[in-house]
């Protein structure tokens, strides 16, 4: 009773009915409103169909034009002013201002170091195109100067965040989209709190929406009480709102400026199986030591000078500031970042020009697998092609109704030659892949619609570097322990194809 209780009195559940009977709201006053005139029958059925003629110009993703337009079509009345609510996807006006004000003051710390991108030119034109996408449409440069190590579970990267956070003497960035209070936060808040102590200068910024029922309404002023300079991203509030769809769903530790931390790995107990949800929990990330840390450092200030006094210089945070030793240098890493401010899909760009430019094969973790079409067909094309394509999914999932609406994209890509594996331990929260022993990414963003166009993401790309070997093989080990899905496994009867059918065409809104 008492979880019951406190359940029921989280700022999760009385933010989300306060949300819900907005929309109830708006419902009865359309309804009541048509109801008693013919004039406002006419006047919200004249609104969807201009939303139905603007959707059909506009330039955006297929699929989630398509679940509009149905739904606009199905629900004449509300269709459209719900479109009008929710429908967009950009964040709002004044995040979007802020935000490319800063990234114009950071431009020149972020162009592209042209004499490395020529030098991968000459060894392999094709990963140079994907590299000189990220710089120019990241926009973030590609570095050699760098060592990698990769982690192919939460704990062993937890471990060896500790000792490096335990290392630190100037200053801490996290950016995270969960944080829960656990032995995991717990350690790391001692050791934050003791670095306060000693003058670093510790930064976090958590998002709001990802720790809604983690954590205290008021945990960012009880961080700035002990020292911990604080942000909630984009608070959740009781207001129908569309900029609530773009959350930071980043995963960043930066220390000193010379040693950054990324993946899919966040700050809870069942990221390093602490805490069992849903059996064994693989995950991944990767260590960075040298030049290419200054990219996650930009990422961290572009979105902490969006909302507080800025720094401005940004040349006081390169890697050498602070590590005046040469560093190891271990093939080229472009550490990139996706933003729903603009119109480029960097993030799945860079998974389909890797699919593109495959010849042997490629290796896919991902939790979830709602795609678009074109990510559908550069993984049928690549298989078509001869290169052996390979997604590792979860065995036990996470949210069921997503598990089963990625099964509605199984059957195209099982009779194209795509391999699908679903992890029976348990949970895949993985997003990384690898390719021809040459290239490999690992970061945050998963393959279905809210990583690759709602929130702000982050990836690290890989050329040449050992970690790329370490990366294959981890996949290989899991392969074993995987069920492989075959077409007979899709098999649901007219029923469930029906489902699976209603649950694809919204799956772009989910």
């Amino acid at each position: 009773m008492k979880k019951i209780s406190k359940l029921l009195k989280s700022r999760l559940v009385l933010v989300g009915l306060a949300i819900l009977l907005q929309v109830l709201w708006w419902i009865l006053f359309v309804q009541r409103l048509t109801s008693y005139s013919l004039f406002f029958n006419v006047f919200f059925q004249i609104i969807s169909i201009g939303i139905l003629l603007y959707l059909i110009r506009k330039d955006e993703n297929s699929s989630y034009k398509i679940a509009w337009i149905i739904l606009v079509m199905g629900f004449p009345l509300f269709g459209g002013i719900l479109y009008v609510l929710i429908g967009n996807k950009k964040p709002s006006k004044r995040l979007a201002v802020r935000m490319a004000a800063i990234k114009y003051e950071m431009g020149q710390s972020m162009a592209q170091n042209t004499w490395i991108l020529k030098e991968i030119q000459t060894q392999d034109p094709a990963v140079a195109g994907n590299i000189r996408y990220i710089g120019e449409f990241g926009p973030y440069p590609v570095w050699k100067n760098t060592s990698v190590t990769y982690y192919p579970v939460g704990e062993e990267m937890f471990a060896a965040m500790l000792e490096d956070l335990k290392k630190a003497k100037h200053y801490i960035f996290l950016e995270y989209f969960i944080i829960q209070e656990g032995l995991m936060w717990d350690w790391i808040l001692e050791i934050l709190e003791q670095k306060v102590k000693e003058g670093v200068d510790v930064r976090l910024i958590y998002d709001d929406v990802g720790c809604v029922s983690l954590l205290p309404f008021h945990y960012a002023d009880l961080m700035e009480k002990k020292g911990i300079k604080c942000l909630a991203f984009n608070r959740f509030i009781p207001v129908v709102s569309l900029v609530m769809n773009n959350r930071d769903h980043r995963k960043i530790l930066v220390i000193d400026g010379h040693t950054a931390y990324n993946g899919g790995i966040n700050l809870a107990d069942e990221y390093i199986n602490k805490k069992l949800r849903f059996g064994h929990w693989k995950d991944t990330g990767v260590r960075l030591h040298g030049d290419a840390v200054f990219n996650f450092t930009l990422m961290f200030l572009e979105i902490w000078n969006s909302f507080r006094v800025p720094d401005l210089d940004y040349e006081k945070f390169r890697p050498h500031r602070w590590h005046k030793e040469p560093f190891e240098s271990d093939g080229y890493v472009a550490p990139y970042a996706d933003t729903p401010l603009d119109n480029e899909e960097v993030g799945e760009n860079v998974y389909i020009n890797i699919l593109n430019q495959a010849k042997d094969y490629v290796y896919i973790a991902t939790p979830y697998l709602l795609i678009s079409d074109a990510m559908e067909s550069a993984l049928c094309l690549a298989a078509k092609r001869g290169v052996d394509v390979r997604i590792l999914m979860p065995g036990i999932p996470d949210k069921p109704t997503v598990f089963f609406m990625a099964k509605s994209y199984y059957p195209p890509l099982l009779k194209a030659g795509v391999q699908i594996y679903e992890y029976t331990p348990g949970f895949v929260h993985a997003k990384s892949y690898v390719c021809d022993d040459r290239i490999a990414t690992v970061g945050t963003i998963n393959m279905d619609f809210r990583s690759l166009y709602l929130h702000f993401e982050c990836g690290t790309f890989l050329y040449g570097c050992k970690a790329v070997s370490d990366i294959k093989r981890d996949m290989e080990d899991c392969f074993p322990q995987c069920h492989q899905v075959s077409l007979g496994d899709c098999r649901r009867g007219l029923i469930g194809n029906m489902i699976t059918s209603i649950l694809r065409v919204l799956a772009p809104l989910m």
